[in-house]
């Protein structure tokens, strides 16, 4: 039940006090009657109709581990909130939750920033928007998802978030220089999806391998199978140079556009985040680059109603 505002409950005393009675205030500025009848009672002990002084949810965490979050994040800011609850145990459960280390740090001005659009990036994404709003789920059904990541024995290939303060952006400690070959090894896997279809192959990418050893054996003979689908691909330069796009045309392979920067319009980067959950689950985790590569088998494992959830997402994408 929603919070009856104080004027309201200023005006119900006042028609209490005029001689109305509960049910008929209570109807006329449609509330509960109980509602109606506590303000009145509490203004009779104390004279007021506000709530009473409340003490508030009991803290989880004590100011020392308040300076502990506050002070380890300042020192390495690309630490992971989840990290940091596993370690701190709260004062009536094990762990806190990452929530309350964000918002310990939010006190503190530190905010988890990633990489910003611009005003270009805007433009297109709401463009895109407004072309495919009116799309239906059997639309989206129609399009074959596709895209590249990267799986490190190290760590996930996830987006990486710094905690900083405002003016911090360029500042040594807010700067990450990235091993973009996975420290420990690791694998590039390209992938395709849709709404009842799934296929993955492993091994680094470029323009030629994309078109003699993706496009033409599987993604090609793909779509011909299928006349009614479109091919989704991002504007990687494996992707969009001469040699790729005459290939695509000469075969007739419709391309859907897509604007820069938008990996969060792909439903296939939740399908990634399903595949390293499920490799990291292993009872076994991957310890070298092969063992890596066995993992990928977790893909297989994704059911037919997880992928036509996530197509089914896509409408709310564009609205």
């Amino acid at each position: 039940m929603l919070r009856v505002p104080d004027h309201l409950r200023e005006h119900a005393l006042g028609m209490l006090q005029g001689g109305m009675r509960a049910a008929d205030v209570a109807r006329a500025i449609n509330c509960n009657v109980r509602t109606v009848r506590h303000p009145r009672q509490r203004c009779r002990e104390t004279g007021r109709t506000a709530d009473r002084p409340c003490s508030g949810r009991p803290r989880v965490t004590r100011p020392a581990q308040d300076q502990y979050i506050r002070t380890s994040h300042q020192q390495d800011r690309y630490k992971m909130a989840t990290t940091t609850a596993q370690v701190t145990p709260g004062t009536h459960n094990p762990s806190i939750s990452p929530q309350t280390v964000h918002n310990r740090l939010r006190k503190a001005g530190l905010r988890a920033c990633r990489q910003v659009l611009t005003r270009n990036h805007r433009k297109q994404h709401r463009l895109r928007a407004q072309t495919h709003r009116r799309w239906t789920r059997q639309d989206w059904q129609k399009v074959l998802f596709t895209d590249e990541s990267r799986f490190c024995l190290t760590r996930g290939d996830g987006r990486i978030r710094v905690y900083r303060r405002r003016n911090e952006r360029y500042t040594e400690v807010c700067t990450l220089e990235r091993d973009q070959f996975g420290g420990g090894g690791s694998i590039m896997v390209w992938g395709g999806v849709s709404q009842h279809h799934e296929l993955v192959i492993a091994g680094n990418l470029n323009a030629v391998r994309y078109r003699e050893d993706i496009l033409l054996p599987h993604v090609v003979p793909f779509l011909q199978a299928h006349p009614d689908m479109t091919l989704q691909h991002d504007n990687a330069t494996s992707h969009t140079v001469r040699s790729v796009c005459d290939f695509l045309q000469d075969r007739n392979v419709s391309v859907l556009p897509w604007p820069a920067k938008s990996p969060d319009l792909n439903f296939i980067e939740h399908v990634w985040d399903l595949l390293a959950r499920r490799m990291r689950a292993r009872a076994i985790p991957p310890r070298n680059v092969q063992e890596l590569a066995g993992a990928l088998e977790e893909w297989g494992n994704i059911s037919q109603q997880e992928l036509a959830n996530l197509v089914q997402s896509m409408r709310r994408c564009t609205t």
